[in-house]
């Protein structure tokens, strides 16, 4: 229980941060470019290898690194760890795996959003 509290207070952290920043940047530069997810993917992807990179040199407790990595990254954007994770399929040398998990990830995804765009057109 106490590691789905350290996730869950991480994850509301990530989150307000998310929408701050995102809108902050957003209302700063008006364009139709999402600039402000962008920005906000890219810090989050930063964030995730600079705490998976510090966790292989000291040892960072699990509790420390589910707060910081699933916790808060997770709810500033689950795109950090669609990029660590398609890097470590490349890492362990799952090639076909990763470009698999990456094109399959954006092309279903998209897909998804739009069937469920269009199915509340029938409700």
């Amino acid at each position: 229980m106490k590691i789905v509290a350290l996730i869950g207070v991480g994850s509301f952290i990530g989150g307000v941060f998310r929408y701050l920043l995102s809108q902050g940047i957003q209302s700063k530069f008006l364009s139709a470019f999402p600039l402000g997810t962008f920005t906000v993917n890219i810090i989050g992807c930063l964030a995730i290898g600079i705490i998976f990179g510090i966790s292989e040199k000291v040892n960072l407790s699990p509790e420390w690194r589910l707060f910081l990595a699933t916790g808060i990254c997770g709810g500033f954007t689950t795109f950090s760890a669609f990029s660590l994770e398609s890097l470590a399929l490349f890492r362990e040398g799952q090639i076909f795996y990763a470009f698999s998990y990456i094109s399959l990830s954006v092309l279903l995804g998209l897909f998804a959003v739009y069937l469920g765009m269009l199915l509340l057109k029938f409700i």
